[in-house]
C-alpha cells in the first residue's frame, strides 16, 4: 500500500514531504506530545540507535501536532538527530490513520495514537506498527528490518 503523500515544517523550518525520501527507506512515527514522558523515552531510543538506522540506510520522521518551536526545544534538549515535523491540522495524522480513542490515566480520550509505518524505496508502507512500545520500538523496527532483508 502508498503511504499517503503529505508537506509539513520541520524544527527548523524547512518543508518536508514524502517525496523528500523518494529512494531512501523511512520510519515515520507519529507521537502525543514533545517532552511527555512516553514520547521522550521513544525519541531517546530512536536516538541513541541512530548510527544503526543511518548504517541501513532508514530516515526517521517523528510527527505530531506540536508546533516548530516546541519541536526545535525537544530535539535540541535531547540531541534528536533526526527530523520533527508539525501537523497543526491533523491532515497528516489523521491521513495515516494516527487519530482515534486511546485510554490516558483510566480515562477514554481522542488523540494521537502512538504508531509507526517503515516505509520502503518505492513509497510503499511495508509495516504498520499500530501498538507502540516507547522502550522497545527502536530495536523492533531494526530486527523487522534486518529480517526483511
Amino acid at each position: 500500500m502508498k503511504a499517503p503523500d503529505f508537506t509539513l515544517t520541520d524544527q527548523n523550518g524547512k518543508e518536508h514531504s514524502l517525496s523528500s525520501y523518494a529512494g531512501s527507506w523511512l520510519l515515520l512515527y507519529f507521537y502525543p506530545k514533545d517532552n511527555t514522558p512516553g514520547c521522550t523515552k521513544e525519541a531517546c531510543a530512536f536516538r541513541d540507535m541512530w548510527i544503526e538506522y543511518k548504517k541501513r540506510g532508514i530516515n526517521v520522521v517523528g510527527i505530531s501536532k506540536d508546533s516548530i518551536q516546541s519541536h526545535k526545544k525537544f530535539a535540541e534538549g535531547y540531541k534528536l538527530p533526526f527530523t520533527l515535523l508539525s501537523d497543526p491540522s491533523g491532515e497528516t495524522i489523521m491521513a495515516f490513520s494516527a487519530w482515534g480513542d486511546k485510554k490516558f490515566m483510566g480515562k477514554l480520550i481522542t488523540g494521537i495514537l502512538r504508531k509507526s509505518y517503515l516505509i520502503n524505496t518505492n513509497g510503499d508502507i511495508v509495516k504498520e506498527y499500530p501498538h507502540v512500545t516507547p522502550d522497545t520500538h527502536a530495536e523492533e523496527i531494526l530486527r523487522d528490518f534486518d529480517a526483511m532483508q
